[in-house]
């Protein structure tokens, strides 16, 4: 996977392109994603799937007749924006509604929460559809915490079958909880995958042994164990899978025996050699199964087994035609369709003037150097920041913050070029880090920029009151979006000391110079002790015993970042003095 790229941090949207490219007859690309080449005649519900890239098939390679009206398509293992969600449902919504349905991923929760919000708000009918079919990362009694993974497969199906066969929203909705509820899933991994452009995979296991309970981004197992015979994994799976059979649930059953990326077809023939006999002497009749790669996690060696109780009102969703890029089953009729242009739906508006003081755009351009100071310390530290984020998460963070200070500093800097304050730069750049760098970190540091901008506005360079207002708001946007606390294990541990003792220092007089910095070594300081910490959010929570003695990314990144920010957002405030007086 690491062989084939040019700038691996533009691996994703190459691959978008290429994929629209060869399967323009079925697709095409949108901003945020892909939808169906053609709209339908009439209106449908538009079945939106979406989440980080990597995983293909899933999302963008079911878009198709009896499958997905669109995907929306994040970077790899990470989590779309709010912005290209709200495109992609722009470019497929015919009139009947959009259902946005996607694993059980904080970053892609907020994000898609986000998106619906915007989408609602001009009156378009919009759901959410979770998958939750990991029986490894939360026991039954909090199954509302378990990821998605491969049993995404079988949800997104079951719902484009349904608003293919033209029921309603709230039909579709149901039908795709309905599904989600009967679905489980046991995952297992022989190896890990590696980043294109990475030198090492995401985790590495020791000689003989597996992770037992995978998750679909790269993480390692819940439990490493010795490697068993195909039997011996076939009988756990198994096993583990029907431990947990819905109260009520029918004999006949949807399989999916699923390879995660390496792992080759004729192993998994030979391992479903053992599930099938296994789920046939339980008394399950298995219908129309499927033995493949169909949601994978780039070059992964690892299998995962997936069964969906069916009953009457799922068994013919999943038996109906489908036809995709990726998958067909059976033969689709002919449906009314209405030609569409090449031109793409920005999702966008048209950009408004600025008016602001000049001693806003003199602190502006502060805040522009502060950005990019923010972007040279996290180029430095991004290899150790995927490091850390992959003992227990997906390895992401490094990439992800380096693509959102990338794009926060562009859209900066035009702003400013433009005529900006200092509030509308930093609005730009956190809206721009939202969008590009997706995923948790990126929606939350993308509102704590707009929020922090907002407060400090573009009538006047802030007064150091102003800034430790800007602080408290970014921190408290921050906390409302990602509802973490101290103690959790996030970014949270380190912005709530460093806003806490920079707001008091400003209050009893301090100059704003010397209570950054010591905010700054407080942030730092609860940095570091993150790694005595077990984490309660996010996607390192189901592994959280192997994060300990690690130090939590975000909390790191955090604590980096406002380091270096901080003598360009306060060089020219002293005490209580407006930035800039004369």
């Amino acid at each position: 996977m690491t062989k084939i790229f040019n700038d691996p941090s533009e691996f994703a949207e190459e691959a978008l392109a290429g994929f629209c490219d060869v399967h323009s007859d079925l697709v095409r690309q949108v901003p945020g994603g892909a939808v169906r080449r053609y709209r339908p005649a009439q209106p449908k519900v538009a079945v939106l799937a979406g989440g980080g890239s990597g995983h293909y098939p899933a999302f963008a390679g079911v878009i198709g007749t009896g499958f997905a009206d669109g995907a929306v398509v994040g970077n790899i293992f990470t989590s779309p924006s709010a912005q290209q969600a709200y495109s992609v449902a722009k470019a497929a919504e015919s009139g009947a509604g959009v259902v946005f349905t996607y694993g059980n991923y904080a970053g892609d929760v907020m994000n898609f929460g986000m998106a619906s919000e915007r989408l609602a708000a001009e009156g378009i009918a919009v759901e959410n559809v979770l998958v939750t079919d990991d029986i490894a990362s939360a026991p039954p009694s909090e199954s509302a915490k378990r990821r998605g993974i491969a049993g995404d497969f079988t949800v997104f199906k079951v719902m484009g079958a349904a608003a293919e066969n033209g029921a309603d929203l709230a039909e579709v909705v149901r039908l795709g909880r309905k599904a989600n509820n009967l679905t489980r899933t046991i995952g297992s991994a022989f190896a890990g995958c590696t980043f294109p452009g990475a030198e090492a995979p995401l985790f590495t296991l020791p000689e003989g042994q597996m992770g037992l309970g995978l998750g679909i981004h790269g993480e390692p197992g819940l439990h490493d164990t010795d490697l068993p015979s195909a039997k011996e994994l076939g009988q756990e799976l198994v096993g583990r899978v029907l431990s947990e059979t819905p109260a009520g649930a029918g004999k006949r059953i949807a399989v999916i025996l699923n390879g995660l990326g390496s792992t080759k077809h004729e192993e998994l023939f030979v391992l479903w050699g053992t599930v099938a006999p296994l789920l046939r002497a339980s008394g399950y009749t298995l219908v129309m199964p499927e033995v493949g790669e169909l949601v994978t996690s780039l070059d992964m060696a690892g299998v995962s087994l997936t069964v969906t109780w069916l009953d009457e009102d799922l068994e013919p969703l999943w038996t109906a035609p489908a036809e995709t890029p990726a998958y067909r089953r059976g033969a689709v009729s002919a449906q009314a369709r209405a030609s569409v242009g090449e031109e793409e739906h920005d999702g966008g508006a048209a950009t408004a003037a600025f008016v602001a003081t000049d001693a806003s755009r003199e602190y502006a351009a502060a805040c522009v150097e502060a950005i990019a100071a923010a972007g040279a310390s996290l180029h430095d530290a991004e290899e150790r920041l995927g490091r850390m984020d992959a003992i227990a998460g997906d390895g992401d963070h490094g990439r992800g913050m380096v693509r959102g200070v990338d794009a926060a500093a562009a859209a900066a800097s035009n702003a400013l070029h433009l005529g900006a304050g200092a509030g509308d730069v930093l609005a730009a750049a956190g809206d721009a880090w939202a969008d590009k760098a997706g995923g948790t970190s990126g929606v939350l540091w993308g509102a704590g920029l707009r929020a922090f901008g907002e407060t400090v506005g573009n009538s006047a360079a802030p007064e150091a009151a102003v800034l430790a207002a800007a602080v408290t708001a970014f921190a408290d946007r921050i906390i409302q979006l990602g509802k973490a606390e101290i103690g959790d294990k996030t970014m949270v541990d380190a912005l709530l000391p460093f806003a806490s003792t920079f707001g008091r220092a400003v209050a009893g007089g301090a100059d704003t110079g010397p209570a950054w910095q010591e905010a700054a070594r407080k942030a730092a300081a609860a940095a570091e002790a993150t790694a005595d910490l077990l984490p309660l959010k996010g996607r390192a929570r189901p592994l959280a015993e192997k994060s300990l003695g690690t130090p939590d990314p975000g909390a790191t990144s955090l604590a980096m970042v406002f380091a270096v920010m901080g003598p360009h957002f306060t060089t020219t405030t002293a005490g209580a003095a407006p930035v800039g007086a004369k």
